[in-house]
């Protein structure tokens, strides 16, 4: 079987996959039933001191949206960090390190945003033995609001100067838990990079709100007639995630910089993409909340099954090999020709792609009643844009096929060509920023 072993900032573990910092990290009875299941490490549930006391709401602190089977998509919550005595969380991560020296702790914190604040917790949790420290720089709720998590995340400074204090205060390795409420992720990235940050975690959660009921006139999960933004996490923000972590993986200033990544691991396959795009460890929170601790037994098996099938002997065999395959649009090959093809032993003539098609794309499916219904693809206008593959119910019924022989009906050119050259518009203010 591959080799799961994975070491990042030099603190070893059985497998990449880590909880979260969240609610099942909270204490020392959840993290250690966490690695009786086969969790390899942990990052333990925030912790702060000084500032206002933390109070966590009593009533709904998550709320949901669920697919058409109840299957959750995506978990909004609106908790604090943990409200927990400080002397306790420090005691319990003390026994649960000294138990478990096999498996990678991590410790998150948040303190107010002076100095001498972070000197002080970062002395007290360096006495427990742990492997390291995340500061939590991404929170969108409750604590920004108090000046700290996302309201540092958001300003590149901050984040500098911040992970500066850090680095000079203590031995162990500091990651920086990045904010996903940013237009570019990368100056926050770089920014911890230049205040020295041994890598980064990204995302945490997105700013959210998660729907009105029309009854009650306030959120659905309101508390006591009133709701707040909280942050979102689940399946949903898989893609927003990835994006973010390949925008970091292929920036040349952030080269060599490890990334612990974070958003909508469910399953071995969604880890093994973030993987590919260079991450070292991958944490996990929504999907344990959904189906508890054991679900990492079927994400250990899976990814070492494919591993095996691939021929990965470890994880590094495969890391980052997906990096060079993302480009700007500007990159994209222009002359490239793909056109839909319904393959009609699948098809089951309900009639989906003709209508998306000709409703709202090209009009390139036509439907056929010579004997019997019947839907095929008109080549001349079809774009392959890919739509009515997305929306068939049978999966393999229509397929996008590439083009290298022949003439496109649209141009009268031959499918193979030289590539095309992007051009931008020479006074677009922002092609010139970005160049």
């Amino acid at each position: 079987m591959a080799d799961l072993r994975t070491e990042f900032l030099g603190v070893k573990s059985p497998n990449p996959f880590w909880l979260a910092s969240a609610p099942p990290t909270d204490r020392k009875v959840n993290v250690e039933r966490a690695f009786r299941a086969g969790w390899g490490g942990v990052v333990w549930k925030t912790l702060g001191e000084a500032g206002p006391p933390v109070v966590n709401v009593s009533g709904a602190r998550y709320g949901a949206i669920h697919g058409p089977d109840r299957r959750l998509i995506a978990l909004n919550n609106i908790e604090l960090i943990t409200d927990r005595d400080l002397e306790v969380n420090l005691h319990e991560i003390k026994e649960v390190k000294r138990a478990w020296p096999g498996r990678a702790l991590i410790v998150s914190l948040m303190v107010p945003c002076d100095e001498e604040s972070w000197r002080a917790i970062l002395a007290r949790v360096e006495e427990t033995g742990c492997d390291g420290v995340e500061l939590n720089f991404g929170c969108p709720h409750g604590m920004s609001e108090r000046g700290m998590g996302s309201a540092v995340g958001q300003v590149p400074e901050y984040v500098e100067m911040v992970t500066r204090w850090c680095k000079a205060a203590t031995r162990m390795p500091v990651m920086v838990k990045l904010t996903p409420n940013v237009a570019d992720i990368r100056p926050p990235a770089r920014a911890a990079k230049k205040g020295g940050a041994d890598a980064v975690s990204l995302i945490n959660t997105i700013n959210s709100l998660m729907g009105i009921d029309l009854d009650t006139m306030a959120p659905p999960d309101a508390i006591d007639g009133k709701g707040t933004h909280g942050g979102l996490c689940g399946p949903a923000v898989k893609p927003i995630a990835l994006a973010m972590v390949a925008e970091i993986a292929r920036d040349p200033t952030l080269a060599g910089l490890p990334i612990s990544a974070i958003g909508g691991v469910t399953t071995w396959r969604d880890a093994a993409e973030y993987i590919a795009l260079g991450a070292g460890t991958v944490q996990v929170c929504t999907a344990a909340m959904t189906y508890g601790f054991k679900i990492v037994e079927e994400m250990t098996s899976g990814l070492a099954a494919y591993m095996d099938a691939k021929g990965y002997a470890g994880i590094d065999a495969f890391r980052g090999r997906a990096i060079g395959s993302i480009a700007d649009w500007q990159h994209l090959n222009l002359n490239y020709v793909a056109k839909a093809h319904i393959h009609q032993d699948l098809c089951i003539k309900c009639g989906r792609c003709h209508i998306v098609c000709e409703d709202t794309s090209h009009q390139a499916i036509v439907a056929k009643l010579d004997g019997e219904r019947r839907f095929e693809v008109d080549e001349a206008e079809c774009v392959g844009c890919n739509l009515c593959a997305l929306v068939c119910p049978v999966e393999g019924c229509v397929t996008l096929d590439r083009k290298t022989d022949g003439v496109d009906p649209r141009t009268g050119l031959p499918y193979d060509r030289p590539p095309l050259a992007w051009t931008a518009h020479p006074n677009n203010p922002a092609v010139k920023a970005a160049e």
